[in-house]
């Protein structure tokens, strides 16, 4: 809407050419969903159903009780904004369908009293997953860069929806896995973010720096950054409160759309790759574990047998960290990783 008025009534009134640049959106956007979760969240969080408590994670009884699925409000603080500041494109329309089908799904996960259980709600995702890779390629053929490769690789609709689904479904699970440390998945998904808003803003929705470090220009590479530095609003907002000791907890409808959005915005980058750099910790925290159970249950394979997952529950347990050490020490690792891969998977090229 805001892009809308500056495009078109900006010779009106010059000011209001500000609208149209992507820069200035992304700020007033990630400040203005910042603002609006942090004065929304302890206003409503007494809707939200409470948390039960997990008898298998460590120190699970200490979450008891608090309120459960705050992603059902910091959510939709993302939608609003983002139809405020984004231009009007179908595509971010679906994009965020899907980013709202998954919170829905995932507060309906919270509110159970005894869950949907892990085979439903894979299911789910697998849907939502296709749903969003369909809407990334809009089913034509797609362009990807790679590491090692100077040119893009167009990959056709039939192989690329499969193969981004299973990345975005991936990525939905490790963030919901990775949500058990105050702060936490938060803390490392705003991280990813950041990330990749300057990636989407900076290089390959830039076309001179796109074209000095050899990947594709991506048109719309600056309008996918709006979601990116949205999300970080919303994500600010809700530390404040989710900060150890936490008044809220995230839920099922916070992590799930969040992980959604996570894959869908590498997608957008071009790099499958980019799950890796941006979200490593995540990954190793959270996809490994499923990699773990999935091997044993359906194959007969025991795999790290010694280590418990997800790792945040390991090094509580089997090394004695605190909350707090898990938080910056994971932290520490993801902000110090990520640059150094990235100049690797950019340069190196």
């Amino acid at each position: 809407m805001l892009y809308w008025l500056g495009e078109h009534y900006s010779e009106v009134y010059g000011p209001l050419r500000l609208l149209t640049s992507y820069l200035f959106l992304g700020g007033l956007g990630a400040a203005l969903a910042g603002l609006l979760s942090w004065v929304l969240l302890p206003l409503l969080w007494c809707h939200l159903p409470q948390d039960r408590g997990r008898a298998f994670a460590v120190e699970g009884k200490e979450s008891e009780g608090k309120p459960v699925g705050a992603g059902g409000i910091f959510i939709p603080v993302f939608l609003l904004v983002c139809l405020l500041i984004l231009p009007l494109d179908p595509r971010f329309l679906e994009v965020l369908g899907c980013v709202c089908l998954a919170m829905l799904v995932g507060f309906f996960d919270d509110r159970s009293q005894a869950g949907w259980g892990e085979y439903r709600m894979g299911a789910l995702d697998v849907g939502i997953s296709i749903i969003g890779a369909m809407v990334i390629c809009q089913m034509d053929s797609y362009d990807l860069w790679l590491p090692l490769a100077k040119t893009a690789v167009s990959v056709p609709p039939l192989i690329f929806v499969p193969a981004a689904a299973l990345l975005i479904w991936v990525a939905i699970n490790a963030t919901n896995c990775t949500d058990g440390v105050d702060g936490l998945s938060g803390s490392l998904c705003a991280l990813a973010f950041i990330y990749l808003g300057g990636i989407l803003y900076g290089i390959v929705g830039h076309r001179e720096i796109a074209r000095y470090l050899l990947v594709p220009h991506y048109s719309g590479g600056a309008a996918w950054a709006l979601l990116s530095f949205v999300m970080t609003g919303c994500l600010a907002g809700y530390l404040w409160y989710n900060a150890y000791p936490s008044r809220v907890l995230m839920g099922d409808a916070g992590s799930r759309p969040m992980g959604l959005l996570l894959g869908l915005l590498v997608l957008a980058c071009g790099n499958p790759f980019l799950i890796v750099v941006v979200a490593g910790v995540v990954l190793v925290n959270g996809a490994t574990g499923i990699l773990k159970v999935g091997l044993l249950r359906f194959f007969k394979i025991g795999i790290f047998k010694t280590v418990r997952y997800p790792l945040h529950d390991h090094v509580r347990q089997n090394r004695g960290w605190s909350n707090t050490q898990v938080l910056v020490r994971f932290i520490l690792l993801q902000a110090v990783v990520t640059p150094t891969l990235l100049i690797l998977l950019f340069k190196v090229r």
